[in-house]
């Protein structure tokens, strides 16, 4: 930092993840399907020139993590120097630093004085890109059945997007071009934005205190991860949990954490995992990556610290090529979030016995992914959102009720915006479910309940979710968490319970209700205040009063 002051430090590294957050709200508010435009799955963050993650808006994690890893992909294919100005790389390619085929990442590179000094970056899960069914192909055997897949590639913007070759080849091949085109269009905006304030700082301070700045703030977050290692009990530690099956059989898919916390760095090693399955249960080692990072972030480090590059650097992440968390192509991948999350539950395992009082119980940590389409007369029309269910409750706090899990970070979409986008169903039941989470010390957070009524016929429904046969466990004496189910009410009166990973016809008047489970509780029941029991019984979260159980036992 010798070219920089402490002034200009302070000053640019704000800017910069100002500009980034920026970014965000451009990707959010520019974007046209629902599930980027009012769920928000999507991401933005400036990179450095080399392909290193610099500052990044607060979006999704898993999404996120590995976006260094998914560049420098695209640099090992078209080095910074051979780009010039109107370039964009674009990955969604699994096996070479993407994770599954939905989530495209567009990185911009931006040019001062004729050099990249840095790539603006965004990535959105798109709602269609082809494949075997319609936003979601729950039967794919292999990645050609999951959609369109771009390899680290050049492109450049004006030849081969606006009317050019690359755009009419993702219309032609996408059964919703309107909104993953308009969609597309919302990434370069955001990439646009984040190279406008790059290079406003450059004119302002020149290129090299930008760059400088750049490198400091990765050896600042550096310093800080491993600072904080530094006071964790050292020592090897174990955990692991597993996803209910594969789709095809009731089989476990078990996945092992074994954490090393040495002096300054941790390892954290999942030999012993499953082999990789034959449905689109597999997590590429980017998302691997990403949510194993996660975990340690949010257990070792304090929330101060910036998530960049450097934050990884203290961090080896080791996974056996051809498992469950790091397949052989063509492997599917589509639900590869399910498998994240048992890599964050198992790391979370293994760290809660070094630091049981800075983990949390495990929650429902799963991503439920549920689409409805519906061919008429005018194309598709395509619903999919992202449902999170309760968090586990830690030493201090119950867990959040119905919200995202850890990794996701998505919105549920409004009521009256679905009711706006979609005619072939409509949203009939939306609450929270009593006693669905873990009692404690503290509880763990409720899950919730969506039903709906199917308006038309010819409708298809297709779910990956997982916790329908494995609870959430709670942590020093906590109960767990309910598990989740999916449930269709048929018109003429028949009930079906579908498997977590399913895909059924639906007709008019049928009636679908997702339940997605609560968290598990943290400590004892008997330590629980009566005031937050209470509290729990007049919100109605609660049915029964479990201090009468307690009561009875003594009597």
């Amino acid at each position: 930092m010798s070219q920089l002051s402490a002034i200009d430090y302070a000053v640019i590294s704000q800017a910069l993840i100002a500009a980034a957050r920026e970014m965000g709200v451009k990707l959010i508010r520019s974007a046209y399907s629902t599930i980027l435009r009012e769920a928000r799955d999507g991401s933005a963050g400036l990179m450095d020139r080399h392909g290193n993650t610099v500052a990044q808006a607060e979006l999704i994690p898993i999404q996120l993590g590995p976006i260094g890893e998914t560049l420098r992909a695209c640099l090992r294919r078209h080095p910074v120097e051979t780009l010039k100005e109107g370039d964009f790389l674009i990955n969604n390619d699994p096996f070479e630093g993407g994770q599954h085929i939905p989530d495209v990442f567009i990185f911009t590179p931006i040019f001062v004085d004729g050099r990249v000094v840095g790539f603006g970056a965004s990535v959105a899960h798109h709602l269609d890109l082809g494949g075997g069914a319609p936003g979601l192909n729950i039967h794919a055997s292999d990645v050609y059945q999951e959609g369109l897949r771009f390899p680290p590639s050049k492109y450049d913007f004006q030849r081969d997007w606006n009317g050019g070759s690359f755009e009419r080849l993702v219309t032609a091949n996408v059964r919703v071009p309107d909104l993953t085109i308009g969609d597309f269009n919302a990434q370069f905006a955001a990439n646009a934005i984040g190279v406008l304030r790059v290079k406003q700082l450059c004119e302002r301070y020149g290129a090299d205190k930008v760059e400088a700045a750049m490198k400091e703030m990765q050896d600042y977050s550096e310093r800080r991860v491993r600072a904080a290692i530094a006071q964790a009990p050292k020592g090897t530690f174990y955990g692991e949990d597993a996803v209910d099956d594969d789709g095809l059989s009731d089989d476990p898919l078990v996945v092992k954490a074994k954490v090393t916390i040495a002096e300054d760095s941790v390892e954290i090693d999942f030999e012993g995992t499953c082999p990789q399955v034959k449905r689109n249960l597999n997590c590429p080692y980017s998302s691997t990556l990403s949510a194993a990072l996660s975990c340690v972030k949010s257990v070792l480090t304090s929330p101060d610290i910036p998530y960049n590059e450097g934050m990884a650097r203290p961090i080896r992440i080791k996974v056996p090529y051809g498992s469950l968390l790091n397949p052989r192509p063509p492997a599917p991948v589509r639900a590869r979030m399910i498998p994240a999350y048992r890599v964050f539950n198992a790391v979370m395992k293994a760290m809660a016995r070094a630091l049981p009082d800075k983990v949390i119980a495990t929650g429902f940590d799963c991503t439920t992914a549920f689409c409805l389409s519906h061919l008429g007369e005018k194309g598709y029309s395509v619903y999919l959102e992202i449902f999170g269910g309760g968090y586990g409750a830690s030493k201090d706090a119950d867990g959040c009720d119905a919200v995202d899990s850890p990794l996701s970070n998505c919105s549920n979409a409004p009521v009256e915006s679905l009711d706006i986008d979609y005619d072939f169903f409509r949203i009939v039941g939306y609450e929270l479910a009593p006693d669905s989470f873990g009692l404690g010390a503290r509880r763990g957070g409720a899950g919730f309940f969506r039903r709906c009524e199917i308006l038309k016929d010819d409708v298809q429904l297709a779910i990956y979710s997982d916790r329908f046969r494995l609870a959430p466990e709670g942590l020093q004496g906590g109960e767990p968490g309910q598990r989740g189910y999916c449930r269709v009410h048929r018109a003429n009166g028949t009930v079906e319970d579908l498997r977590s990973k399913a895909a059924v016809d639906l007709g008019k008047g049928d009636i679908v209700e997702m339940f997605v489970g609560g968290g598990g509780g943290f400590g004892r029941i008997s330590e629980r205040p009566d005031s937050l029991i209470e509290r729990d019984l007049a919100d109605g979260l609660l049915t029964r009063d479990p201090r009468a159980a307690r009561k009875l036992a003594a009597e």
